[in-house]
């Protein structure tokens, strides 16, 4: 392995100036400059990430925090976690995963350690309990979620107050005067979960408008959960809003277990990945949760390359088969 001294060997130059080279601190003319990159191509020279780090100041490493809860759907957030890697790579720099929750010690404990140059954290609390650190970091933060005070932070989060009001519209336009909502777990609302109260709050609102009967329930992650949601539902529902990734399937077979048509007795609305409404039984109309794109907008905003403050993505609903008119 080709070393900083084979590479100025090589242009007949100092090591310092190769270092001058490769960290831009000092004028080096053009003509050495290209010389010593000449070299380092030949010789399949890559400076000691630690030694840049401490030549640059960077790391040339993003921090993603992502504490793996047992209520959140881990395939879901790796889509988020896959859309930072991509759009990190793009721009020359490696993704450190943290999923061990260590809240505000936790985050300052990467900054104090230099272990990368900007964080984006994840799983963000309505009263979000790391606010005060984050905003006294002498490093980028930003968040996947948005918390109640959100001045001085960088968001970015799918419009969720927008996505549930949008699923109450589209099943008043086909004629349902009583809807349900199976939600998440009642520990994500009991956490205060930033995107859990946002859609919520769309949810109730836009039933008030409209005139509907709306039925909230928060169901555990599991089939028997389901069950006891379903039992919970009034016959005269007409259309369900599942925001719950894990129990999609699960509200589908236990629907037809019980012999609800979907869409004739029924109608399903849900908010997930697109490729997840679209591999179940029976294509799920949906508003995509775009993880993925939120991911790397993240990294954009980390790294400076958009805009900073509170960006939320416009929900886009998709029809397909579980959604109709109400009967008669």
């Amino acid at each position: 392995m080709a070393t900083i001294a084979d590479v100025a060997r090589a242009a007949g130059v100092s090591p310092s100036t190769v270092s001058y080279v490769l960290s831009g601190k000092r004028t080096i003319s053009e003509g050495t400059r290209l010389r010593v990159e000449r070299s380092i191509r030949e010789l399949g020279y890559h400076p000691n990430a630690g030694a840049r780090a401490l030549a640059s100041s960077r790391t040339s490493v993003l921090a993603l925090v992502a504490p793996l809860r047992k209520d959140l759907n881990v395939p879901v957030v790796m889509q988020f976690v896959g859309g930072a890697l991509e759009r990190a790579r793009a721009h020359g720099h490696d993704l450190l995963l943290l999923t061990e929750d260590e809240g505000a010690d936790g985050l300052r404990r990467g900054a104090s350690a230099a272990l990368a140059d900007a964080i984006i954290v994840m799983d963000v609390e309505a009263s979000e309990p790391r606010v005060p650190v984050l905003r006294a970091l002498p490093l980028p933060s930003v968040l996947i979620g948005v918390p109640d005070d959100a001045s001085g932070l960088t968001c970015v989060d799918l419009d969720f107050g927008a996505a549930g009001a949008l699923c109450v519209e589209r099943l008043a336009d086909l004629g349902h005067r009583e809807v349900a909502l199976i939600g998440p777990a009642p520990s994500v609302y009991e956490r205060g979960t930033s995107y859990a109260k946002r859609f919520l709050a769309g949810f109730t609102g836009a039933a008030r408008v409209r005139g509907v009967r709306a039925v909230v329930l928060r169901c555990p992650p599991n089939y028997d959960g389901v069950r006891e949601c379903l039992d919970a539902t009034p016959d005269s529902v007409t259309g369900l809003v599942v925001h719950n990734e894990a129990v999609l399937g699960a509200v589908l077979a236990e629907l037809a277990r019980r012999g609800r048509q979907v869409p004739g007795d029924v109608s399903v609305l849900a908010v997930c990945p697109r490729d997840m409404a679209e591999t179940q039984v029976v294509p799920i109309s949906s508003v995509d949760l775009p993880g993925a794109e939120l991911g790397a907008l993240a990294v954009d905003l980390a790294l400076g390359a958009s805009r900073s403050g509170v960006r939320l993505v416009e929900p886009v609903l998709t029809e397909r088969a579980t959604t109709a008119r109400v009967r008669g």
